[in-house]
């Protein structure tokens, strides 16, 4: 399993915005994609506005370029959200899911 990692700094009068765009518009799509399994959103107060971190879990790379096109590096992030950010990483991060741990475990 994949772990994508991304992060982007909304401006706080648009935070909510954001968060409700990925409910109602990313994840939806992503649920559409064969390999994709579940995402999470991480958010924190910082100055300069509010930091989210965006993680999605696929089966394989191969999933993942299925959404995010040949180089998985590049960060998918339509204009419409790129408005509502002070600041975003133009890529996301990839990281292999060694174990997980749970109450079940």
């Amino acid at each position: 399993m994949i772990a994508r990692h991304w992060k982007g700094i909304a401006k706080p009068e648009l935070a909510d915005a954001y968060e409700q765009h990925l409910l109602s518009e990313t994840f939806p799509h992503l649920l559409q994609i064969k390999g994709f399994i579940k995402a999470s959103i991480l958010k924190r107060r910082l100055a300069a506005g509010i930091e989210f971190l965006i993680i999605t879990q696929w089966d394989s790379l191969s999933s993942i370029k299925a959404f995010a096109g040949e180089d998985i590096e590049i960060a998918v992030i339509p204009q419409k959200v790129r408005e509502m950010m002070v600041h975003y990483d133009d890529k996301a991060f990839h990281y292999e899911v060694a174990k997980e741990f749970d109450r079940e475990n």
